[in-house]
Parts: structure tokens; sequence; C-alpha cells
């Protein structure tokens, strides 16, 4: 009996051992790719700064917000402050308890107008519409029924008067330029269908308290003093840098951060708009718009399109950060199990091999694989069936290989985006990146799992986080 155990935890061992080689090598290709088409498109930024005209897409900007009256109205002043010339704002209220319309209509001087809507994807009933009189770019407010983000989202594309959307949370800030970059991939190839953007920690900028420079206009950039942030910032970068410019290769993303995307509304509308039944509706989408596009045969792309920026609030403390990590995780169990058609299907070419293959073993299940590989590693060591200290070495050169990929992407971003810091934060930023990748992700794995285990209790539940103002951000 004992040596089959002894064989089983071999077995699990290797495949333990197997799997974060291979996750290593991903993310050293991945980190290399991305470095290396930053920097690309950092030199080639000069050009295309000289080859800018006067011809702009237009753009219609939605912004649901559900109990957002402590960060809507500086999301909402640095939308009215991009650097382009044809777009509009919609905020869409869906079913908020306190003040989020009240003081947008009291800032704006916002009327209520009789706008009819044509109902092009179907959504909660429309309440009241209010347009503000007075501001450069045109400002709606849609008061609805309560149903969801994803509903919310509908409601503003039947709003909406322009070909291409961008949704953004009522949370995040654009920098001036974001609307400009994000569209660069649409005029540069009529098949794109949508582009995601870059997402960075508010929390890391200091933006101008009077206004003078615009709400959006970053003054610093510092690495928040609380650690469950600064460890954010450092998942953040790695993972934008690596995983979404790998996938964006070869047309294989499957998830466009719901804090800032941007689709063409035709093909969204024709393929069924936001689902309303899912917690993840950022990735059911970008899913959806795979399979729509492949089933009819479409030539399409979906891009991302590192340089525009969004800067969007992480949490700040556990619980806070459960109650996401919780939500994004059963999000992305319910589109992986409604999209499973997708899998190794020849029809749906990289995106049902690559993409879904590595959403399922290194997203989905990676909580389940590193959980239990590490109890089954204690559990061996304790009963003397493995070499302790080679496993303890291994574990350490794991962490520290991924801590310095993680400084790379942390520094590239830095040099690419022109941002300034203090030597305090460069010994912060490498410190952090070391235990991000020894405490920090086991951390994430117990909530993943956590997710799982309970998620028919969870499956609905979105879960409150308690927002601050961009200025107060610590």
């Amino acid at each position: 009996m004992s040596e089959i155990i002894y064989h089983i935890l071999q077995w699990v061992e290797a495949f333990f051992l197997l799997y974060l080689l291979l996750y290593a090598s991903y993310l050293f290709l991945s980190v290399a790719v991305g470095a290396w088409r930053l920097y690309h498109l950092d030199r080639m930024r000069t050009v295309k700064n000289e080859l800018k005209h006067g011809f702009y897409f237009p753009v219609s900007i939605l912004v649901p917000a559900h109990n957002e009256e402590v960060t809507i109205l500086d999301n909402v002043q640095s939308l009215l402050e991009l650097d382009y010339q044809l777009y509009e704002v919609i905020v869409i209220d869906d079913g908020s308890g306190d003040n989020t319309s009240q003081v947008l209509i009291n800032h704006f001087h916002m009327k209520e107008v009789n706008r009819p809507i044509r109902l092009s994807i179907p959504c909660q009933p429309i309440q009241t519409v209010y347009e503000a009189p007075d501001t450069r770019v045109r400002l709606t407010l849609l008061r609805k029924a309560n149903g969801g983000k994803g509903d919310a989202l509908n409601a503003g594309i039947n709003a909406s008067q322009y070909p291409y959307f961008l949704c953004i949370d009522a949370d995040s800030v654009l920098q001036w330029d974001s609307l400009e970059r994000i569209v660069q991939p649409v005029m540069e190839d009529d098949d794109v269908v949508a582009v995601g953007g870059l997402i960075r920690v508010a929390q890391c900028i200091r933006f101008d308290p009077d206004g003078s420079g615009g709400a959006h206009r970053k003054l610093s950039y510092h690495l928040p003093w609380n650690f469950l942030t600064s460890m954010q910032v450092m998942e953040y970068d790695r993972s934008f840098l690596a995983s979404r410019i790998l996938l964006d290769g070869f047309n294989g993303n499957l998830i466009i951060s719901g804090a800032f995307g941007l689709f063409k509304k035709s093909v969204v509308i024709a393929a069924g708009g936001y689902a309303v039944d899912v917690l993840g509706e950022d990735m059911e989408l970008v899913a959806k718009l795979h399979a729509y596009c492949r089933t009819n045969m479409e030539r399409y792309s979906i891009r991302y399109e590192p340089n525009a920026v969004c800067w969007s609030q992480a949490p700040s403390t556990l619980p806070d950060l459960f109650k996401q990590r919780r939500r994004w995780h059963i999000g992305l169990l319910q589109c992986m199990a409604r999209y499973r058609f997708m899998f190794l299907k020849s029809r749906f070419g990289m995106v049902g091999t690559v993409s879904y293959l590595y959403y399922l073993l290194y997203e989905l299940f990676s909580p389940v694989i590193e959980v239990i590989g590490l109890v089954v590693t204690v559990l061996a060591a304790l009963a003397g069936m493995l070499n302790a200290k080679f496993m303890l070495q291994f574990y350490l050169m794991f962490a520290i290989y991924s801590a310095i990929l993680t400084m790379t992407a942390f520094f590239q971003r830095i040099y690419t985006q022109n941002i300034h810091i203090s030597r305090q934060d460069v010994v912060r930023a490498s410190v952090m990146c070391l235990i991000e990748n020894v405490f920090f992700r086991f951390v994430f794995d117990f909530i993943r799992l956590s997710a799982l285990l309970r998620y028919r209790k969870n499956k609905k539940n979105w879960g409150a986080i308690k927002r601050i103002r961009h200025n107060e951000a610590k």
C-alpha cells in the first residue's frame, strides 16, 4: 500500500513540476514578446504622431453605474476632457440606491428630455433620460431599473448614436489620449470588431485637485503604501504586458477588460449584445464575438492596444479583494462552460486550442492544481518521500525567476510611458515583485479555489466594493 501511495505522489509531483515549467516557459515567452512589441510601438509613436489628421471615428462612451456617487463625477469630468473631437458620453444609472444620478444632474445642470430610444437589444425599462445643456461633448444620463452591468451596457448601446462604443467602469479614469490610442487599430484595419486597452492601478497616480490640468492628467506616479494594492500593481503590469500582447499576435484574446474596451456596435448587436445571466459579461461578450464571427465565416480581428491606458481603482482591503477575485473566477467558469464547444474545434483555430487551453489550465483550474500540488509536496516531505531540499530550491528559483519577469514588465511599462519614479519606489517595486510571487500567488489561489467550491451559492452574487475619490487614493 505504501508503495502505491509513493508512486501516486511521484506522479503528482512530476505533473506539478511540469505544470510549473511550462508556465515558466510561457511567462518568459510572453514577457519577452510583450517587451519587444512595446519597445517597437514606442519607436513608432513619433511616426504615428506625424501622421495625425483631422479624421476621427465617432465613438459613444458608455459608463454603467450602480451606487457610484463617490467616483462618478471624477469619471465623467475626465471623459469630457479627452483629446478627441467626435464622441459622446452616456452614463447608465442601473437602479442605484444612492445619489449617483443626482450628483451628475446637480453638477452639469442636466434636464430631463423626451428622447425615443430604439431597443435593438432587450434591456430593463429606461425610466428617464437627462441631457446636459452646456458641455462641449454630448452628455446623456439614463436612469433605468436594475438589471446588472450587462443589462446597463445593453441599454447604453440602444441609446448610443455612433457606430463604435467604448465601455468604461464608473470608478475608472482615462488618460487624455486613451480614446485616440484605442481607436488606432480600427483606423488601421476595417476588420477589427473589438479593442482592449491597458488597465493600471489608479492608486498609483495623483490627479490635479483643482482641475486646471484636467482631472485625468497625471501629475506623479508612486507605489501605494497599501500592501495589497502594491501587489496588484505588479500583477496587473505582468498580466497586461504578457499574455494579452502574446495572444494578440494570433487574434487569440478571450478577454477584454470590462473596465476599458472598444467595440463595433453593429457586430455586437448582431451577436446578441451583453449576457445578463453571468458575472463575467466582458469575457462572455468577447467569446461570443469569436463564436459569432467564425460561425458566420466573417473576417474579424479582436485587438489589444497597450498604449491606451485606463486607471482603475484596485481593492485595498482583503474582503474587497476576495469579492472581486471570486466574481472574476466565477465569471470565468461560467464563460468557459458556456463556450466549451469551441475547445479543440478546427473552425475556431488557435482560439479553440491555444487560448482556450491556456485559460482552462492556467486560469480556471490553476488554483486546484497549485493548491493540490502544494499540499501533496508538504505531505510527501513530511513522510520522507521526496528530496525536500531539492523541492525548496526549485520553488525558490521559480519564485525568483517569476519575480525577475514581473520586474521586467513593471519597468518596461514605466519606460514606455515616460513615467518617473523615485529610487525608493524602485527598491519597493523590486521587493514587492519577489513577495508577490512567493506569497501573494497562493493568496489568490485560495480565493479562486473558494470561488469554485462555493459556486452554487455565489454564482449570481456581484458583491459591493468600497470606493474612494481618486485624489484620496493611497
